[in-house]
């Protein structure tokens, strides 16, 4: 017997970053939307614990005790007396190290599914939990659809959103490490009065009225000019897409990922061939927002 579950990406359409904590993360207010690029996580029985990966990308994902659906797992385990003598598989579709939340999807992804197969009955709230001691971005792949995150991300708010959004992601070549940008982040503001993030609430409007042109005018990330300095290329890749007609661009979560909103689908096909034919990206991939959370197929 196995299990599949489907787990979305995500982008940030606000990441508000507040000084560095004494813990050395720090207090965010976090607009999370799921988006309709996907990796698929399948656990099965085995003589132990032992992780593979496939599809785009998969030579870049760690196969050991380091990666999150592994961990997942364990964590689960721990929790209820289990051995985690589980196969999981992640067939990868989600740019690896993209700012897209990748492998937070693949945690949450694995958690959902040794839960099904092990059948623990854990509540929703236990495996929002376990998804918290993860990583930051974990609790969101789990419920997906828009979601505010404050404290360092985990603590979720679901939001309203009014209709369909439609993004080109624009994929670069090699990741960016998110503690590197949190790092250049606390160096460019070293010095500066880092305000208290909070939640845009023209942004909040605009997701909850589906208004993709107020939307487009409210998109931030407080981690792009870290990011930036970190790969200026990035910047090319974000003035080729609103060239080629994009509402507006941003850099997805801490990068190098660029997230271009668009009007419609046609707008979409248009700034992704017009993304690739500039040469300043790997691949661009178009999806739609919101999407929902970790699902059992």
């Amino acid at each position: 017997m196995s299990i599949t579950v489907r787990v979305p990406a995500k982008v940030n359409v606000q990441l508000a970053v507040g000084a560095a904590r004494p813990d050395g993360f720090h207090d965010l207010a976090n607009v999370f939307l799921a988006v309709s690029l996907y990796d698929e996580v399948t656990v099965t029985p085995a003589d132990e614990l032992r992780i593979t990966c496939s599809g785009p990308d998969a030579g870049q994902v760690p196969l050991d005790a380091s990666n999150l659906a592994a961990r997942a797992a364990m964590a689960l385990a721990a929790r209820y007396g289990i051995t985690p003598d589980v196969h999981v598989h992640i067939a990868k579709d989600i740019p690896v190290a993209g700012g897209m939340a990748g492998g937070s999807a693949d945690g949450a992804g694995a958690l959902l599914a040794c839960d099904a197969l092990w059948g623990t009955g854990a509540s929703r709230d236990e495996l929002l939990a376990i998804c918290a001691e993860l990583g930051s971005d974990v609790p969101f792949s789990l419920i997906g659809g828009a979601a505010l995150g404050t404290g360092r991300g985990e603590r979720l708010t679901p939001l309203e959103v009014g209709g369909t959004f439609h993004w080109v992601f624009a994929v670069a070549d090699g990741g960016l490490s998110t503690p590197a940008v949190y790092g250049e982040f606390d160096r460019l503001a070293a010095g500066a009065d880092v305000p208290e993030p909070a939640a845009s609430p023209a942004l909040l409007d605009a997701l909850r009225t589906g208004d993709a042109a107020a939307l487009a005018g409210a998109l931030a990330n407080d981690l792009q000019a870290a990011a930036l300095s970190l790969r200026p290329s990035l910047a090319d890749t974000l003035a080729a897409g609103t060239a080629a007609g994009a509402l507006a661009g941003l850099v997805s979560g801490s990068g190098p990922t660029t997230a271009f909103l668009v009007k419609d689908e046609d707008a979409a096909r248009t700034v992704a061939e017009a993304l690739l034919a500039s040469g300043t990206c790997r691949t661009a991939r178009v999806a739609t927002s919101p999407a929902p959370g970790a699902r059992v197929l």
